[in-house]
């Protein structure tokens, strides 16, 4: 039996339900509590980011062989615990690495730019031409705070619009070919040198607010953050004190420290100008969908044989 809780390509759940007992229920990733009663024979469980699969619920799954991730970032897994276990985590490594790339260095074209929030003024009968000049890409620099798979292709992207790179991963060994298109640097560095700062790094005890008000701070006059990552490495007090005293250029987050985003959680982010909300969308593309749930789909049914 396969359990998938949230989204998937209805061609890949079509090829999941050919080969196995499948429930598609993807309204689950807003009932958690009422998952582990359904997991009584489930050999595979599908999710994306939202599903929580915690050592309670793998508790609740006795027959559990492999969870299948629609997407890359396993916060919302206890790896740990699925080890002990023998569950086997497959997220869909790549396949939606094209998405958050352009997701990113669209966000920096419109940061830099400043002149794509002018409809409204333009509809009340005003002409901000010069509010709206802004700025080029080519000749910046993009700053990537973690340099994996999605900042690499990232900065591919941003290369062919003329811009350099400098980057900090830590765990990307130095003779790695990607740092041949990029300066390597430590953190400090990437903040007082970036045009363009973008987030790429897990959500860790290390990771967690690195985006403080103290890198804030180091980031040059007028730069700008993207966070596409994870929520909780960026303070979002702390950004949105930098943008309204003007220490920042502009911001755009795709992932919250409370996600979904409530009303209440957004409160803050009122009448700040220059940012860009979105919700948690940078991997997730018409395009992406279909190759992650196609990827997924091909491990579950290896896995299950």
């Amino acid at each position: 039996m396969i359990l998938i809780t949230e989204f998937m390509d209805e061609t890949a759940v079509g090829r999941l339900k050919a080969a196995h007992a499948t429930t598609y229920a993807p309204e689950l990733a807003d009932a958690q509590e009422d998952i582990p009663a359904q997991m009584a024979g489930v050999q595979a469980l599908i999710v994306r980011n939202r599903t929580q699969v915690t050592a309670a619920l793998l508790d609740a799954s006795p027959d559990l062989k492999c969870v299948g991730r629609l997407g890359v970032g396993l916060d919302n897994i206890d790896v740990v615990a699925c080890e002990a276990r023998g569950v086997e985590v497959m997220p869909a490594l790549g396949a939606n690495t094209l998405s958050v790339a352009e997701y990113v260095v669209t966000n920096a074209l419109v940061l830099l730019r400043d002149a794509y929030h002018a409809k409204h003024a333009m509809l009340a009968g005003d002409w901000p031409r010069a509010q709206c000049s802004g700025r080029e890409a080519g000749g910046r620099v993009l700053g990537l705070l973690g340099f994996g798979a999605n900042a690499q292709e990232t900065g591919r992207l941003a290369r062919a619009m003329g811009m350099t790179l400098i980057a900090y991963d830590p765990f990307l060994p130095a003779d790695h070919p990607a740092w041949q298109s990029a300066e390597r640097g430590e953190i400090a560095d990437v903040l007082a040198k970036a045009d363009v700062v973008s987030l790429h790094v897990p959500l860790t005890d290390q990771t967690r607010h690195m985006m403080n008000a103290g890198a804030f701070a180091q980031m040059k006059p007028g730069a700008v953050v993207i966070n596409a990552a994870r929520g909780g490495v960026l303070d979002e007090v702390a950004l949105v004190a930098a943008l309204k005293a003007g220490q920042i250029g502009g911001a755009a987050l795709d992932v919250f420290e409370t996600e979904p985003l409530t009303k209440e959680a957004a409160e803050k982010f009122k009448g700040v100008g220059n940012l860009i909300l979105t919700p948690h969308i940078a991997g997730v593309t018409q395009d992406s969908n279909v190759r992650v749930s196609e990827m997924i789909a091909d491990l579950v049914l290896k896995r299950l044989g």
